[in-house]
Parts: C-alpha cells; sequence; structure tokens
C-alpha cells in the first residue's frame, strides 16, 4: 500500500502537477497538444493538471492504494471533474467559516431562490419554493421515492444502459429492476417504446427511472421522446423518477429539456425530478440537493417515509454561491469537456481502431464500445481463466472486466466497466473526460499504444 501524502506538503505544492506523481514512467503522451488546449482564451485555467492527491480523493487516491501508484498513470473512472472550483464557491465557503460555530441550520430563502433562478434562467423553467424538497443527495433521495411509490417486491424500470447505482438502490429499497432495453444503431441509442408499455402494463411496476442526460449513453432525450415515455407511465400509474443530475453538461448542438417543462399536465404532475449542484460544480462532498414536484401527493409520500431532509450548511453556501454566481465557470467547463470529447472522437477514430466511439450529446462521460478489443484480447477465455482461480464467495468475473485489466496493466488506465450498467453494457466502458486536456492526451495515447500490442 503506497505511503499517504502529508496533507501540509501537499497544501504547500497544491499547484503543481499530479502527473509526476501518479504516473510512473508513462507521463510523455507522444501526440501534440491541440491548438483548442494551448490557444484558448480562458478566465480560468483548466488545462493545469490539478493535483487532487493526497487529499482523499475517490478518483485518485483511492485508485493508487488500490492499484498502486506506479501502475496508474491516470483515473479515467470515478464520475467527479478534476478541475480546481469555481472562485466564488471557495469565496463564500471562505466567508461563512469566518463565523466558527456550525449549529442547526435555518435554511435561507435565498437558497430556494437560487435554484428558481437557475433552472428559470438557464431552462425556461417555473418551480415555485414549496414543490422543492431538500436531500443530503440525489441517490439517497431516489432511494426515498423509490420507498414511497414501489411497495417490497414490486418493480421499477430503468432504460439500460444505465447509471449502476439505480441497480443497487432499487435492491436496497427492496424492489426488482425492470430493464427497458435501449435500442442500438450506428453508435446512437434510442427507445424501444413497445418493450416500454409491455413492461409499465405489467401489475407489479410501480416506478421509472429516466435519467436525462442518461448515464452513460450520454443522450438527451427530445421533448417528443420523454412525452412518450411520460404518457406511457402516466396510463399505468407508474410515477416518474426524472434523475437530471447532469442535465448542465450538454454537448454543442444539443439541447437538454426538463422532464417538467412537458405540455401535458397529467404527464408531470405523475414524476418528481431530482437535481444538485453536486455534479455541475463538482461539489458531491457537500452533500445538498434537491428534488421537485408539481404534486404535493407525491412529495408528502416522500416525505412520509421518513425521507432525511437535512442538507448541509456548507453545501448550502456552495450551492447558493455556484447557481447565483457561477454560471461563467460552468459555460467554461462545459465547452472545455465539449473540446475533450471531441478530441477524444477524433483520436480514437485515427489511432484506436478496437475501440469505437460516437461523441456524447451531453454528460462528461465517454461510452466507449470495446466489444473488438475483447475478442481481440480473448477476454471470454481470460475470464473462464480467472474464474477458475477466484475464491468461492467472490463475483465471477465477466470479459468485459478483462478489458479493464488488460488497460490497466498494458496502459496505467482505470476505466469503468460497462458490465455495471445493465444490458448492452458488457460490450462498454465508460471514461470519465472532466480533467486536463493534457491528461485526456496522455490516457488515450497510452491506450492507443497499449492496444496496439495485441
Amino acid at each position: 500500500m503506497p505511503a499517504r501524502l502529508n496533507r501540509r506538503a501537499f497544501l504547500k505544492s497544491a499547484g503543481t502537477t499530479a502527473l509526476a506523481g501518479a504516473a510512473g514512467t508513462r507521463i510523455a503522451p507522444t501526440i501534440a497538444a491541440t491548438p483548442a488546449a494551448s490557444a484558448r482564451k480562458s478566465k480560468f485555467d483548466l488545462d493545469n493538471v490539478y493535483n487532487r492527491v493526497g487529499t482523499d480523493c475517490s478518483k485518485w487516491d483511492k485508485q493508487i492504494e488500490k492499484f498502486g501508484r506506479d501502475n496508474l498513470a491516470v483515473p479515467m473512472g470515478v464520475a467527479d471533474m478534476d478541475f480546481k472550483g469555481a472562485p466564488c464557491i471557495t469565496e463564500a465557503l471562505a466567508e461563512r467559516i469566518q463565523h466558527e460555530n456550525y449549529g442547526y441550520l435555518d435554511i435561507p430563502d435565498s437558497y430556494n431562490e437560487s435554484i428558481i433562478n437557475w433552472n428559470k434562467q438557464r431552462y425556461g423553467l417555473d418551480i415555485e419554493s414549496d414543490w422543492l424538497m431538500n436531500a443530503n443527495g440525489v441517490n439517497p433521495a431516489m432511494l426515498s421515492a423509490m420507498r414511497a411509490f414501489a411497495p417490497p417486491g414490486s418493480k421499477v424500470v430503468v432504460h439500460a444502459p444505465t447509471y449502476s447505482a439505480f441497480y443497487s438502490n432499487i435492491e436496497n429499497a427492496g424492489c426488482v429492476a425492470e430493464e427497458n432495453p435501449l435500442k442500438f444503431s450506428d453508435g446512437r441509442y434510442s427507445f424501444d417504446f413497445e418493450d416500454l408499455e409491455r413492461r409499465c402494463a405489467d401489475p407489479q411496476a410501480k416506478a421509472l427511472i429516466l435519467c436525462n442526460p442518461n448515464n452513460p449513453t450520454g443522450n438527451c432525450w427530445s421533448l417528443a421522446d420523454q412525452t412518450t415515455v411520460g404518457e406511457i407511465c402516466a396510463r399505468h400509474g407508474v410515477v416518474v423518477l426524472a434523475d437530471e443530475i447532469h442535465c448542465d453538461f450538454v454537448n454543442h448542438g444539443h439541447r437538454y429539456i426538463p422532464f417538467a417543462s412537458i405540455d401535458d399536465e397529467t404527464v408531470v404532475r405523475n414524476s418528481v425530478t431530482f437535481k444538485s449542484t453536486s455534479k455541475s460544480f463538482n461539489l458531491s462532498a457537500t452533500k445538498c440537493a434537491y428534488m421537485f414536484s408539481t404534486n404535493p401527493d407525491l412529495l408528502a409520500k416522500i416525505k412520509a417515509t421518513g425521507h432525511n431532509r437535512s442538507v448541509n450548511t456548507l453545501g448550502v453556501v456552495a450551492s447558493e454561491a455556484a447557481y447565483n454566481e457561477g454560471g461563467p465557470w460552468l459555460d467554461e467547463v462545459v465547452a472545455y469537456i465539449d473540446g475533450n470529447m471531441q478530441f477524444a472522437a477524433d483520436f480514437i477514430k485515427a489511432n484506436v481502431p478496437l475501440i469505437d466511439f460516437v461523441k456524447p450529446e451531453g454528460t462528461y462521460l465517454a461510452w466507449l464500445d470495446t466489444s473488438q478489443l475483447q475478442q481481440k484480447i480473448g477476454a471470454e477465455e481470460l475470464a473462464a481463466e480467472a474464474n477458475k482461480a477466484r475464491e468461492p464467495d467472490t463475483p465471477e468475473l465477466v470479459p468485459s472486466q478483462m478489458v479493464g485489466k488488460y488497460l490497466l496493466d498494458n496502459a496505467g488506465i482505470y476505466l469503468n466497466d460497462g458490465f455495471h450498467y445493465g444490458y448492452g453494457g458488457s460490450s462498454c466502458t465508460r471514461m470519465n473526460l472532466a480533467t486536463s486536456r493534457k491528461l485526456v492526451e496522455l490516457a488515450l495515447d497510452n491506450i492507443a499504444s497499449a492496444t496496439k500490442k495485441v
């Protein structure tokens, strides 16, 4: 196990690069930096590799501890961002901690107003204060909603592939995940409405999770698509749980449309939407989220589950500052990630023939089709051999995990195995591109070199 970095030493050197500490000998990409990365006029230095090592960071420190510092060039898995945070957030937090008391919080009206204003100004969405309910995270909030609407043993419909934590949340609620497989053609996913109608018609189906933009496929669902999903659910009494946590990340030429903006009151009243600044401003540590619905009866049922509406005091301060003043920072981050996505698409097409990637419509997550690489390395045989040696109480390994192991061993890159994202995910791998272009270049260059060895 690698020694933990001294925290004081880290804070003194926080402006230095993380590459030398985490990448071992794999720190020199063989491709030149893109003009977009080096010549961009920027108020915020997003190209700088901001050092997160030594801060008990799940994305970096946990993976270093697991795989070893010398074996990991870049962790590209855990879905948070490597950028230095928006200055307005740091300033607001610094001002708040000048008052050295952290007792119970009486949430100010200005916090709800920041949520209302952000959604109105960005997306034309009208939210009233009494529609809002706080939560200490989107996942806990959705778990409370499942407990409110889906009794133990009932079914919660998901569009697969989808966010891996949905499956564990459904299980924790005592329910069963009912997968509505997305159709896949020419690198794009779409709904199978005929299949969805059949699954929602099942009397055991009580709720549906709609992830928009979808994690991991990146779909920004159209108004027509969402309306059809909503109509099917309303027709069969299936409550829509709209997870829109990635809504602020939309790539060029696409658009996020809130489910609550559908022009059908019956459809909208049959839904609860879940949001947070945790993805948009990388504030997951502050444990601050919210949900809203135009239907007070749905909110009352969630409240009756004993849902924890407490939020972190500093999370409220950070979130309010983000929504009130962080727009320019986020706009620049979104544009930068869009550039990372385009760079990755172009690079993979030119240099990594064993991986297919189509630039997503939204999120900062690249969904890579690694089926050719699986076949090339003999992933099925490798998984079968590995399973012979596994301990009886450990999960059986699958071929897609062999791709992750191959890329870790030969490229020093950690990615998320697609198997965990449900139906259709076992041929894919998820890669987080919310980081410096320098690290994206390094990771892709290492992957290209590793796949050429096969």
